[in-house]
């Protein structure tokens, strides 16, 4: 839901050529457009879909996506708090605290479970002294929603209990990795992890959350190529790289997002660090003319000349560390393709300047730079 709205805002303000300042008559009007598309979408899962994970918006239906945990409300409880809707958020956080349990047979997503539900509970938990919640002794060290993000972390631990510390991409909530499970992970799914596990550690007092995501992230570190790219998946029991195309988009996108917002909030040099050698290896091999595209990873050679919907969070990643110029070329390019759409398709093809074949949708994903309300987001560059 939170993408797609703050998408519907940006194209509104900058559908105006005319630099200008906005009355507070329209401001209020931008507002309340925006609270209505949040609330048809909200309210419509509450109607068909709840306590699936998902509504299924053609049929009214609902269905489990990555797990069996209502997850929409999860994801939903800061937006909530953020549109000032404290009753409701109240409501939802005792519902949940009541109605999801993760001790269930389930195969999760190791990598959607983590963003969705450890980072939506934490959010919570961090904001609900805002929302009214009455708050445990001890608060932010204790709380029904930290012992929910705690526990569902707690599941995921045994999916990285491999040789290099990478996890497998999916796990059995009640029994673990399965034997047949396979070791082939994409590079977000390794390297996304550092915010909420350290969060967790950090709140918790246990050091295992922290020391697993950075064991993972320093394992990723070490494959990449002599020109500095990563690939896009890559074997966690061998670390070799399966797929080797090497870009921002699907399969790495937040790996990159992590190591920029893990810095700011863990003030970590290091993670920062990181960031700045990939950048550098991405400028020099991957951008032209403020597009980035696909490239070979130990070559540099072009494999695909395509933007792709999950770059969309490049040039806000860029704002947070200040690089404003290179962010307002490479969002141009980006609006170019939603005006030509109304929406940014999966693959648009830069040489042909049209959607790639059979990769035409446009699938509402809620993720992107505007991911939950976490400390990391209320800083405006980084300072280091």
């Amino acid at each position: 839901m939170r993408a797609p709205v703050c998408a519907a805002l940006l194209v509104w303000l900058l559908s105006d050529a005319a630099a200008r300042d906005f009355t507070e008559e329209e401001m209020a009007a931008v507002r309340q457009r925006i609270k209505s598309m949040f609330y048809h979408a909200y309210n419509s899962y509450l109607d068909h879909a709840f306590p699936y994970d998902e509504l299924r918006p053609l049929t009214c239906d609902g269905q489990d996506t990555w797990g069996s945990f209502s997850l929409t409300l999860i994801d939903a409880l800061d937006t909530l708090l953020v549109l000032g809707n404290h009753t409701e958020f109240q409501r939802v956080a005792s519902l949940l605290q009541d109605a999801v349990d993760f001790d269930i047979d389930v195969n999760a997503s190791v990598f959607e479970t983590n963003i969705r539900v450890v980072g939506g509970l934490l959010s919570a938990h961090l904001l609900a002294g805002r929302g009214g919640m009455e708050l445990e002794p001890g608060w932010p060290c204790s709380g029904p929603l930290l012992r929910m993000a705690e526990d569902a972390a707690r599941k995921l631990l045994p999916a990285f209990q491999t040789p290099s510390g990478m996890p497998y991409g999916t796990v059995n909530l009640l029994r673990g990795v399965s034997p047949s499970e396979t070791p082939v992970t994409c590079t977000a799914g390794v390297g996304t992890f550092i915010l909420e596990f350290s969060a967790l550690s950090r709140l918790t007092g246990d050091p295992v959350f922290e020391d697993t995501a950075r064991r993972a992230l320093s394992a990723l570190w070490q494959t990449r190529s002599d020109i500095g790219l990563v690939g896009n998946h890559i074997d966690v029991l061998s670390r070799k790289w399966v797929a080797q195309d090497a870009g921002i988009g699907a399969g790495v996108d937040s790996y990159f997002e992590y190591l920029v917002k893990g810095a700011i909030l863990l003030q970590d040099q290091e993670l920062l660090s990181m960031f700045r050698a990939y950048d550098r290896a991405i400028q020099n091999y991957t951008r032209f003319d403020d597009w980035y595209l696909w490239v070979q990873m130990h070559k540099g050679t072009v494999s695909m000349p395509v933007f792709q919907s999950l770059e969309a969070f490049w040039p806000g990643l860029q704002s947070l560390l200040g690089d404003l110029d290179r962010a307002v070329r490479t969002f141009q390019n980006y609006y170019s393709v939603w005006r030509q759409f109304g929406g940014l398709p999966e693959f648009y093809s830069i040489p042909q300047g049209y959607t790639v074949d059979k990769r035409e949708g446009y699938p509402l994903r809620p993720g992107g730079f505007w991911g939950h309300v976490t400390p990391s987001d209320q800083v405006g560059s980084v300072v280091m």
